[in-house]
């Protein structure tokens, strides 16, 4: 069971508004709020919220209750919730639900050119996941076509061997595509092609939170997963 948020539902105020779970900088009353809402829907409670401090790197955590460092957590036990934060990133959840076992990943440029997908799929199929039943879904993120970066980044994902088709250099500006880099990832590590969803949506859409439009001032979704 799981999913992920748009920015609508929620009390918080401008320019958090509203379903926004990153307290931070935000009223954390209202944020408590927001977080309480979302796992009641999927009956879950605060105490069962495993999360993350979340610092762009590759670092996989075994999920506990409560807050960890890094950028992805899997568990194989049941009565967790694992909860990702972005607001351009891409979120990416992943089951084997043969096995038991769940994923929650935060990608952005440093953990996708880091393959934080492939680390956390080693990591799922230590605890007894089968590349063959493992499910991936693909939330909310920065879009291609919105995600300008300098040419040495576009370098960087070339010479780390990143098919071409993840980058576009140009006279006026490169482009980095995530979305396509961690499918890629993905199915290369073993992942059925068939197996994984994507939403399609691009996080600077006025559904969602988007910190390169809303220029740092701005909330969080979440992508939860849990069993």
């Amino acid at each position: 069971m799981g999913g992920f948020s748009d920015r609508h539902g929620g009390v918080s105020l401008p320019p958090y508004d509203t379903l926004n779970f990153d307290d931070r900088e935000d009223d954390p009353s209202r944020v408590r709020h927001n977080r309480n809402l979302a796992l009641s829907v999927l009956g879950y409670s605060v105490d069962q919220l495993c999360f993350l401090n979340q610092i762009h790197s590759a670092q996989v955590c075994h999920a506990r209750p409560g807050s960890q460092e890094g950028d992805a957590l899997v568990s194989d036990q049941k009565g967790q919730i694992l909860a990702v934060a972005t607001a351009d990133c891409y979120p990416i959840l992943l089951t084997d639900p043969v096995a038991g076992v769940i994923a929650a990943v935060h990608a952005g440029w440093r953990g996708t050119l880091n393959r934080i997908v492939c680390t956390t799929l080693d990591a799922m199929l230590q605890l007894g996941a089968h590349l063959g039943h493992i499910q991936m879904a693909i939330g909310a993120g920065i879009s291609f076509s919105e995600y300008t970066v300098g040419r040495d980044l576009t370098e960087q994902f070339l010479d780390s061997g990143f098919p071409r088709e993840v980058v576009f250099q140009g006279p006026v500006g490169d482009r980095l595509d995530l979305l396509t880099a961690n499918r890629w990832l993905a199915e290369s590590f073993g992942v059925l092609h068939e197996h994984i969803w994507c939403w399609g949506r691009c996080s600077t859409e006025s559904d969602f939170f988007s910190y390169r439009r809303d220029q740092g001032k701005t909330g969080r979704m979440w992508a939860v997963i849990g069993q």
